[in-house]
């Protein structure tokens, strides 16, 4: 063995950095798959959001997301220009928009997330179902904070 394959492997001992590459590869596929479908992560998430969700007020959509409102702004303008969804005024409340996806939104979606799958069974191929639902368990324990959110594409 080479003195650079053995740094590399005690390099991946750590497992901080094996996350972090991992984490990269994975943001890479996943990037590509979603810009295929047309979309980026943070287009994707909140239609995602809105599909969990329901119609949700625009604040409490921030809220959710985590995102700065100008942020949440640029992507519903962008999601309503391409028809996906759709904000207006809250009946109760004129100060307030509501957020909703449309039908062609809801078709959107499924692209990306026939896309996401694709990419997901790529990435978690050799593991069976009980390893994939534990790691999920393990990866939703690791603590970060939506403040270090690493979306920065768009």
């Amino acid at each position: 063995m080479s003195v650079e394959e053995i740094q590399a492997a005690q390099t991946m001992d750590r497992l901080g950095l094996l996350l972090a590459h991992h984490g990269t590869v994975a943001q890479v596929r996943v990037r590509h798959a979603l810009g295929v479908t047309g979309f980026g992560a943070r287009h994707a998430v909140t239609l995602m959001h809105l599909a969990e969700s329901g119609p949700m007020g625009q604040q409490a959509l921030i809220e959710a997301l985590g995102v700065d409102p100008s942020v949440l702004v640029t992507v519903l303008n962008d999601l309503e220009r391409d028809g996906l969804a759709e904000r207006r005024r809250d009946p109760a409340d004129r100060r307030r928009h509501i957020v909703e996806m449309t039908e062609a939104g809801a078709g959107a979606l499924t692209r990306v997330h026939d896309a996401l799958t694709e990419v997901e069974r790529e990435l978690f191929g050799d593991l069976d179902q009980d390893e994939i639902e534990h790691l999920h368990r393990l990866l939703s324990r690791v603590r970060t904070t939506p403040e270090e959110q690493a979306c920065t594409e768009e």
